[in-house]
């Protein structure tokens, strides 16, 4: 097996466990996530837009921080 199919397969597993643990662990909430300045939260009657983007740069930083740790030899 190709490292790309190996590492395919690990990508594949990790997001598997990751919506399990979703699920499972659905009513443990971080409160200050989704509710930073700068998310855009649009709401009407009918529809309501949300678009965590402060949110989702942090979370970027924290996931490039940790890769770029583990990366280092």
């Amino acid at each position: 097996m190709s490292s790309v199919g190996k590492i395919l397969i690990i990508i594949g597993l990790l997001t598997a466990l990751i919506g399990a643990g979703m699920i499972l662990f659905s009513r443990l909430k971080i409160p200050f996530l989704g509710k930073l300045p700068g998310d855009i939260v649009i709401q009407n009657k009918n529809f309501t837009f949300y678009f965590p983007i402060t949110t989702c740069i942090i979370i970027s930083v924290i996931i490039s921080a940790i890769l770029y740790l583990f990366s280092k030899k």
